[in-house]
């Protein structure tokens, strides 16, 4: 990401990427769901299956925001009945570099905390 691409609150920071990377990965449910999306595209009643616990609202509102921010992309499969699938866009497919170490992190500290 270029100082150009940064968000104005923090452009001019060396700290910025860890920031803004954070501030994409604060909310919730959105590494549960890009964890989910790395493993295959879905739509968004199996997507609510693999997350267990998540409202439609907070799904929906969720995925709108990955969207917006270019990580998830919305293809619509059909219109009657309403089919859509969520796939990761490149920029999404390239948190495995940090999706997969958390989990890992995850997987062996968990029960320490």
């Amino acid at each position: 990401m270029s100082k150009q691409d940064m968000p104005e609150w923090c452009e001019t920071q060396e700290w910025c990427p860890v920031t803004v990377t954070a501030e994409l990965l604060s909310r919730k449910w959105h590494p549960v769901i890009i964890h989910r999306l790395l493993q295959e595209p879905m739509g968004f009643n199996e997507l609510q299956r693999e997350v267990h616990h998540i409202s439609d609202k907070v799904l929906s509102d969720s995925l709108e925001d990955l969207c917006d921010k270019g990580v998830v992309q919305k293809e619509v499969i059909s219109k009657r009945p309403k089919e859509v699938e969520y796939s990761l866009t490149e920029v999404g497919r390239s948190l495995h570099e940090v999706i997969n170490p958390m989990f890992e992190w995850g997987q062996e500290n968990a029960s320490k905390l």
